[in-house]
């Protein structure tokens, strides 16, 4: 097996589990055969946001096809 590693950043109005789930989401909907995501960093944008806006940079793993 051979696997990819992108980097992903999800973003939330509510919290930085949502931000993680959005990019899981995204991840899911677009790319086949993930097995597993690292939570890398998290970060609240406070300047340009009207609300806090919670984020997450997560790597997801994706296995490429043969």
């Amino acid at each position: 097996m051979v696997f990819k590693k992108i980097t992903l950043i999800g973003t939330s109005g509510d919290s930085f589990d949502g931000a993680v789930d959005d990019a899981l989401d995204r991840a899911e909907s677009t790319l086949d055969n993930v097995y597993w995501v690292e939570v890398d960093e998290l970060g609240v944008e406070i300047a340009n946001a009207p609300d806090r806006e919670y984020q997450a940079e997560v790597e997801v793993a994706f296995e490429l096809a043969e």
